[in-house]
């Protein structure tokens, strides 16, 4: 649910920052209020709500998973969760190779959860709802796809890259 909830927050964001910067739209500051937004909710937002839900609601975090409650990795990834929901917000200031590094930084983070939970399903039939379900095919492989090609298309516009 809560996926669903970012993905409209984005839209929504995206959309009203497109009809706000309708009479000076380029490619290029389409390409980046895209980003932008992507960067901010996805990974800022996001990142800030799973160090909540892992750090203060692990057990529960766990359930929806289909893990055992009570793993210290709870902490160490909510703790990652926190540093790209920090970089996320920030990339609201910083740009250009700060956004670079923030994207390939959470893209490789979240291809990696994409492939545990893949394995788990393959190995141990784990279809819990945060394990198969949307978390996986939006926040897992969808977004930071869409954020490597945005960044990919971003660099390719600017001459000597991002």
């Amino acid at each position: 649910m809560f996926t669903f909830v970012l993905l409209s927050l984005t839209v929504v964001g995206i959309t009203c920052s497109l009809v706000h910067h309708r009479k000076n739209l380029s490619s290029k500051r389409v390409v980046d209020i895209c980003l932008l937004y992507l960067l901010l909710v996805h990974v800022g937002l996001t990142g800030l709500w799973a160090f909540f839900g892992h750090a203060f609601l692990s057990d529960q975090v766990a359930a929806s998973i289909g893990w055992a409650a009570g793993s210290p990795f709870q902490l160490e990834i909510a703790m990652t969760n926190l540093a790209f929901g920090i970089l996320g917000v920030l990339c609201m200031i910083f740009k250009d190779g700060f956004w670079l590094a923030t994207g390939i930084g959470y893209s490789v983070f979240l291809f990696g959860a994409a492939f545990v939970h893949i394995r788990e399903m393959v190995v141990a039939g784990n279809y819990a709802i945060n394990n198969a379900g949307p978390t996986l095919y939006i926040g897992d492989i969808a977004i930071p796809l869409l954020i490597c090609v945005l960044l990919a298309v971003k660099w390719r516009m600017k001459p000597s890259g991002i």
